[in-house]
């Protein structure tokens, strides 16, 4: 028996030994999203993990950066982990998402859709847009006027105290 013969018989058996790696279908943070009556445009591009609580509705998303952009005259920031309670149509205990009203910066602490509309509160003040503003995901540094070749135009109210 010639060494190449020898090696072969060595190697194919122990190859036919390894378990099969079986990618898993694990939805993205965006499906989970909908999956809760909420469009994917509430989270921006660029998360690179996400963990959700089944059973407590408790989520943490990370993304790969911090980010912000502004939207129908309104500045966000997004630190680089975001955490909450989740719901159908609702998200509260949010952490990790500010806007800017007026001059301070301010968290944004529940979002609420109604199917039609998203309600997104910072506590003593709430503001509501039309759920298809956010069909799209955000891009970092420039919101959606980079996520086509046309600005788009966001239409909703203002936080009102």
């Amino acid at each position: 028996m010639s060494l190449v013969t020898a090696f072969f018989l060595l190697i194919v058996p122990l190859a036919a030994s390894v378990p099969e790696v079986v990618a898993t279908d694990a939805p993205t943070v965006y499906q989970i999203l909908q999956s809760y009556s909420f469009p994917v445009g509430l989270l921006p591009q660029g998360v690179t993990s996400y963990q959700l609580d089944a059973d407590t509705g408790k989520f943490v998303v990370n993304l790969n950066g911090t980010c912000s952009f502004s939207v129908a005259g309104y500045d966000l920031k997004y630190k680089t982990k975001i955490t909450g309670t989740i719901s159908s149509g609702k998200i509260r205990n949010l952490t990790g998402i500010q806007v800017k009203v007026l001059f301070f910066w301010v968290n944004i602490i529940e979002v609420t859709s109604d199917g039609n509309n998203l309600e997104l509160s910072v506590g003593i003040a709430s503001a509501e847009f039309a759920v298809d503003n956010f069909n799209e995901s955000p891009q970092c540094g420039c919101g959606f006027d980079c996520v086509s070749a046309t600005p788009v135009t966001v239409s909703g109210g203002a936080f009102s105290f």
